[in-house]
């Protein structure tokens, strides 16, 4: 009578790099639905259905891990927010729906999370402030193109990005309120500030964003 395989032994051995990539597209989901407090060796592990001693292999720090998790997590956000195609009005609009809708909830909850805990974590606040640097380049990149393309009347790009970034996130200083905000000076205060930042006529942005949210 031939032995039957136990699940162990039919398990398929990863490559490291698979197996790497594995642990932290999980770690990322984590840090995106349930926080950054989350994100343990053993939470990794069950999700994944392997031993706990193989997430420390990869990662024997859980605060690696946690940092990992967190630029995956913004990185790949950041493509949803900044797509290449359109014009610069329409990439903005784009932007600013995501961020106004539900579409960068958890997102908007995540950034929230670790700019609380990089008070505890120097290294955390150090993957922040990296990150940062990237949202305000990509952010200036597009307000360049829409000057250059003559959608948006900017003197200083950076000065407009710096603006905006601060609308985004007092706005999403809010994020973990129960009650909802039903006010359009607060649903729609990134638009708003967006639109002055950028040197468009009234209404202008608010019209482009409306029509990326029924699209």
């Amino acid at each position: 009578m031939g032995m039957v395989s136990s699940p162990a032994s039919q398990r398929v051995r990863k490559l490291p790099d698979e197996r790497r990539a594995e642990i932290l597209a999980e770690a990322a989901s984590i840090a995106l639905t349930e926080g950054l407090e989350r994100i343990t060796l053993r939470a990794v592990a069950d999700r994944l259905g392997v031993r706990p001693g193989l997430i420390s292999h990869y990662y024997p720090a859980a605060e690696d891990l946690v940092i990992a998790a967190f630029i995956r997590a913004v990185s790949e956000e950041r493509e949803e927010l900044f797509p290449d195609a359109g014009t610069p009005l329409e990439r903005m609009a784009h932007l600013i729906s995501r961020i106004e809708g539900r579409g960068a909830f958890e997102l908007t909850r995540l950034w929230l999370n670790a700019r609380h805990l990089c008070r505890f974590t120097p290294a955390l606040a150090e993957a922040l402030l990296a990150q940062e640097h990237l949202d305000r380049t990509r952010l200036t990149a597009l307000i360049e193109d829409g000057v250059a393309s003559g959608d948006f009347a900017v003197d200083d790009p950076f000065a407009a990005c710096i603006r905006i970034w601060v609308a985004i996130d007092g706005v999403g200083s809010y994020v973990n309120n129960l009650g909802s905000f039903d006010f359009e000076a607060f649903q729609r205060f990134v638009t708003d500030v967006a639109e002055w930042a950028l040197g468009l006529p009234g209404g202008g942005l608010r019209a482009a964003v409306d029509r990326q949210g029924a699209g």
